[in-house]
């Protein structure tokens, strides 16, 4: 058959984009033969052999759903499964706090973390227009998803070099420059990418800074329960804005602490004045997700509303965290020791002061390019590492890495 000519080439003046930096590592730790290789730098909970990790309640569940022969597979309403969203509710605000059930609370399920902000920044941008200020630094995909939905992204102060802990003093002088009505992006816990959190006392100065200057909290929730591997202890500054009279808005991910990753398991909450109020914020909800992706998919938010609203479930899952939360803390301790025992220069006590998934482990951009290419760990371009990476078969390993960079890099 002859081959019809192509008259022309309708996307020829389309650029090549830049390969997002933390897929990138994926796949150049893929295609590495260095059977010592390591990637610290993906966002994903492992086991000590590096192994993907499935919540054992998470797998009793699934297989309770799959059982079950009266479920079918409809479509979900617009705002998801309301067993769901109400135990979303629950784990970030408290499960016997009024507000699960007073009606001021709007919730949706969306797509994981990452589309309930961009369902969020979408909503700002049409009702509260104005900036948005964010953690310098933060999250690589905050600005991006923001500045593609319109919204001018701002920063505040946050991380420390010196101390490699909290700029308290640049956050509250930034927040209280900002102009009044602001949003502000806060990082509920096991702050991304630093894994340094406020105190309590610190979360009560930033509230009132917020209070003082009129700004508007928006908190992005994408590893409560893996901080202290308590949901309550994790979230204790979000609701301490709750319980003092904030309204605000908030993002929520369960693909981290249920392991949910491809299940796009989230949701988005407007906690708002009043019942009234709600539900018109969530007739306008509903317009951007139906415009947007219809409505969210059923199966992830089935395990987690089944967990959530179960309560033997649920006290499994509770247990299965801690666990979770143990093992990260474990390798924390032991990555500082053995940095410590190899006598690698420097002050390496910010490896268990940080917190969480992550840890701003202080080597530079050159050092880390070293660390990929001579000894085949992969991280992020700013030292982020991820913990969960670390194991008891490379810690050694690791800390010997780290040794040879910040000594002859």
């Amino acid at each position: 058959m002859e081959r019809l000519a192509v008259l022309n080439n309708q996307f020829s003046h389309v650029p090549q984009a830049p390969a997002d930096a933390i897929l990138g590592l994926t796949t150049a730790f893929a295609a590495d033969k260095n059977p010592s290789k390591c990637n610290l730098g993906v966002g994903a909970y492992r086991d000590d052999d590096g192994k993907p990790f499935v919540f054992p309640v998470v797998r009793k569940a699934e297989k309770m759903i799959c059982d079950n022969h009266k479920l079918d597979k409809e479509y979900s309403p617009i705002d998801g499964l309301a067993d769901f969203n109400k135990g979303a509710r629950g784990s970030i605000l408290g499960w016997d706090h009024k507000d699960v059930n007073s009606g001021r609370v709007a919730t949706f399920q969306t797509l994981s973390g990452t589309g309930a902000l961009r369902v969020i920044a979408d909503f700002l941008r049409k009702f509260r227009p104005g900036p948005l200020y964010v953690s310098k630094p933060t999250w690589g995909n905050h600005k991006a998803v923001f500045s593609a939905a319109g919204v001018d992204v701002r920063e505040y102060r946050y991380f420390k070099p010196s101390t490699k802990g909290i700029d308290m003093d640049g956050m509250i002088a930034d927040l209280g420059n900002a102009p009044s009505g602001s949003a502000v992006l806060l990082h509920t816990c096991a702050h991304n990418p630093t894994g340094v959190d406020p105190t309590k006392e610190q979360w009560k100065a930033i509230y009132e800074v917020c209070k003082k200057n009129n700004l508007y909290p928006f908190f992005d929730t994408a590893y409560q329960g893996f901080t202290s591997g308590s949901l309550d202890e994790d979230a204790w500054g979000l609701r301490y804005f709750v319980d003092n009279g904030f309204e605000m808005i908030i993002a929520q991910s369960f693909a981290k602490v249920m392991g949910l990753y491809g299940e796009r398991t989230g949701a988005l909450h407007v906690v708002c004045h009043d019942k009234a109020t709600a539900a018109k914020v969530t007739s306008q909800i509903k317009i951007l997700v139906r415009t947007n992706y219809s409505s969210p998919p059923k199966h992830g938010a089935r395990i987690a509303g089944l967990i959530l609203n179960n309560a033997e479930l649920r006290k499994e899952w509770l247990s299965e965290l801690v666990m979770v939360t143990k093992r990260m803390n474990d390798m924390r301790n032991a990555l500082r020791g053995a940095l410590e025992k190899n006598g690698a220069k420097g002050d390496w006590s910010h490896i268990t002061t940080q917190i969480g998934m992550f840890s701003f482990t202080g080597l530079t951009t050159k050092q880390v390019a070293q660390m990929v290419k001579k000894h085949s760990i992969y991280m992020t371009n700013d030292g982020r590492i991820s913990v969960c990476g670390v194991n008891t078969k490379n810690v050694n390993y690791i800390a010997g890495a780290i040794k040879d960079v910040v000594e002859n890099h």
